[in-house]
C-alpha cells in the first residue's frame, strides 16, 4: 500500500507539472525516479496514464480521470498534515488527566483557569477516581497521584502543596459533650469517621511526634469511600456524629468559619505533594507538553 501510495504521488507530481523534468524540480525526487514510479503505476493498473514526448508530458483520458479523483483526496492529506503543522506551533487539541477525587477538589481549581486562559485552543478533560488506573491503558495523557502510587518508568512533575497534613477535627459541640482527646490512644473511646479504601480495609489513622508514632484502626457509626464521598463525611464531623481524619486542606474552610476544630494538631503526619506524572517512553502531546511547561512556569508560592 506504502508503494502504491508513492506511485500515486509522483504520477501527481508529473501530472501537475507537465513533464518529469519539471516535476523533479518541485519535488525533489529524481526524474528517472519519477519516471520508474509512474510506469510501475501504469503496469499495475493496465492502463497508460501519460502520454510522453521529447517536448511535453500530458495526461491521458485515464490520466485525466485518476488526477480529477485524487487531486482532491491528497488537498485533505495536505491539509491534514498543514494542521499538525500548527499544533506544533500553537498547542492546541484535548488533554485528558486522571486524577484522584482531592486533586480536583484541592489542587487543579488553583491552575486549571490560569492553563485555560493561556492556552484557549486546548480542551482539558479532568477524570477523578481513586483507585490504580493504567493511564496510557485508559486513553489518558497523564495522571496525578501521590509518590507511593506512581507508576514505574513515568516522568513526574510537582503539581500542588509539595507538603500535606492529615488533620483530625471534630464539631464545637461533639468536643464539648465528649471532651478532647489529649492523645491519640484516646481517640479509642470516641466515635471516629472511617474511609474505607479501594481494596476494601478502613484506612487505619497516623500520628506522629517527637518520633513517637501511633497507628489507629477508627472504629464509629459512619464509614465513607476515600473520595467521592469525603464531603459527607465532613458534613457529618461538622453536624457532631463524629472525629473526622482527612487532608488538612480539605477541612480549612470548616475551621476558618468555626464548623470544625482542630483535634490533636501536634500530632499530625507530613507527607510530601502529589506529582503529575506521564510516559517518557514517546512524544508528549502538545496540550500536555503546554500544561507541563505551564506548571513548571508558575515559578515561587505555595504551590511549589
Amino acid at each position: 500500500m506504502r508503494a502504491e501510495f508513492a506511485e500515486l504521488g509522483a504520477f501527481v507530481t508529473v501530472a501537475r507539472a507537465g513533464g518529469f523534468r519539471e516535476g523533479a524540480r518541485v519535488s525533489g525526487v529524481s526524474a528517472s525516479a519519477l519516471s520508474d514510479a509512474v510506469r510501475r503505476l501504469e503496469g499495475r493498473l493496465g492502463l497508460r496514464l501519460l502520454h510522453r514526448t521529447t517536448r511535453s508530458v500530458a495526461a491521458t483520458e485515464a490520466g485525466a480521470r485518476l488526477l480529477a479523483r485524487l487531486e482532491p483526496a491528497l488537498g485533505e492529506v495536505e491539509a491534514a498534515l498543514d494542521s499538525l503543522g500548527a499544533l506544533r506551533g500553537r498547542p492546541a487539541g484535548i488533554l485528558r488527566l486522571n486524577v484522584p477525587v482531592s486533586a480536583a477538589r484541592l489542587v487543579l481549581p488553583a491552575i486549571v483557569p490560569g492553563f485555560l486562559a493561556a492556552y484557549p485552543d486546548i480542551r482539558l478533560e479532568v477524570t477523578a477516581e481513586d483507585g490504580f488506573v493504567d493511564v496510557l491503558g485508559a486513553g489518558f495523557d497523564a495522571g496525578i497521584r501521590y509518590d507511593e502510587r506512581l507508576e514505574q518508568d513515568m516522568i513526574a512533575v510537582p503539581i500542588g502543596p509539595r507538603e500535606q497534613r492529615f488533620a483530625a477535627a471534630a464539631s464545637p459541640a461533639y468536643l464539648a459533650r465528649h471532651g478532647r482527646p489529649a492523645h491519640p490512644r484516646e481517640l479509642a473511646g470516641h466515635a471516629c469517621i472511617g474511609f474505607r479504601l479501594s481494596d476494601g480495609a478502613i484506612a487505619p489513622w497516623e500520628f506522629e511526634r517527637n518520633g513517637e508514632s501511633v497507628r489507629i484502626e477508627p472504629a464509629g457509626p459512619l464509614v465513607t469511600r476515600v473520595g467521592r464521598t469525603t464531603d459527607l463525611a465532613i458534613e457529618a464531623a461538622a453536624s457532631g456524629v463524629g472525629v473526622a481524619y482527612i487532608f488538612e486542606d480539605w477541612l480549612l474552610p470548616y475551621f476558618a468559619r468555626g464548623a470544625l476544630e482542630p483535634v490533636l494538631e501536634a500530632w499530625w503526619p507530613r507527607f510530601s505533594g502529589p506529582f503529575l506524572y506521564y510516559s517518557g517512553r514517546r512524544l508528549v502531546p502538545p496540550p500536555l507538553q503546554a500544561f507541563v511547561d505551564f506548571l513548571r512556569g508558575r515559578g515561587e508560592g505555595v504551590l511549589f
